[in-house]
């Protein structure tokens, strides 16, 4: 099909979503299936409202508008770049924030969590005070921490330079940079001699052989962001383990580990892991408190 045989919405729209499925795409960036992300690929580039499709299907759209949306589609079947990429934007628990190949396209389950202050485990949202991100990439969970915990004071760390020049750029479009703190460092050791009433991470943790298996899509985000090792704890491990010495006393570590569940058992024997539900289960993410990591400290 050539673009002259173009005319409407509805005609991208349809060969957007044959070719995603012709070409077996995987949906794992913001949607799950090839009409979605048709659709928001679409409006997006048109500039049209994300949740109006219907009123515009039959719109008739200019060459220069399907010469674009042509390139789109075969960046996105041909290159198999994720849909935040080519828009550089992605949704996270109702939060836009400008994503680009410097961070992992923003998705973490704790984001769930998040309004319901993670109770009953913080039983005073209130007394949050210092709160710490581990492997923030994008800055999208600090941000949506310093909503909803308005007293906090949130300290944000990373181990790339680049991906905390993306973060930047999130904390200052939500005007937080006066609580949010961007620290470049690996893991705690740059950190401000401070504790912290609740320390949240999703850090890298894909075990080594799964990692060989990714779709072509995760392939295009940075691989240190995904990585977590042969049974992709070792992140996690020192995460837990220095945790320990940065906890208030009745702080508590929650910690996204996919579905790496045995492994994170496996990890840790001697702890009691907690494992929070989410919407995709109970062994994505687990807590750990204060006093469970007094023999660590």
């Amino acid at each position: 099909m050539t673009p002259n045989n173009f005319a409407t919405v509805r005609d991208i729209l349809r060969y957007a979503i044959t070719s995603f499925n012709t070409e077996k795409l995987f949906f794992g960036h913001g949607t799950n299936n090839a009409f979605d992300e048709a659709a928001y690929l679409i409006l997006h580039t048109l500039k049209l409202p994300l949740d109006q499709l219907e009123p515009f299907l039959d719109a008739r759209l200019l060459q220069g508008e399907i010469d674009n949306l042509l390139r789109i589609i075969m960046r996105r079947t041909e290159d198999r770049v994720p849909a935040a990429y080519i828009t550089n934007e992605a949704w996270l628990g109702g939060y836009r924030f400008f994503v680009d190949e410097r961070v992992i396209v923003p998705r973490s389950f704790i984001a769930e969590l998040i309004p319901e202050h993670f109770s009953p485990w913080v039983q005073d949202p209130a007394q949050v005070a210092n709160i710490l991100d581990v492997c923030t990439g994008s800055g999208c969970l600090p941000i949506l921490l310093a909503d909803a915990f308005p007293q906090a004071h949130v300290d944000a760390v990373d181990i790339s330079a680049e991906a905390l020049q993306v973060a930047r750029r999130n904390v200052d479009d939500y005007e937080l940079g006066d609580r949010i703190n961007l620290v470049e460092s690996d893991l705690y050791t740059k950190l401000p001699a401070r504790k912290y009433d609740l320390i949240i991470s999703n850090p890298p943790y894909v075990n080594s052989d799964s990692m060989s298996k990714l779709p072509k899509e995760y392939l295009q985000e940075p691989q240190i962001a995904l990585a977590g090792g042969k049974d992709g704890m070792d992140l996690v491990r020192k995460i837990v383990k220095g945790a320990a010495q940065r906890l208030t006393p009745n702080g508590v570590l929650i910690v996204e580990i996919g579905n790496e569940r045995a492994y994170a058992e496996a990890a840790f024997p001697e702890l009691e892991l907690t494992w929070v539900t989410t919407s995709a289960g109970d062994d994505m993410v687990f807590l750990l408190t204060a006093d469970q990591l007094q023999h660590l400290a």
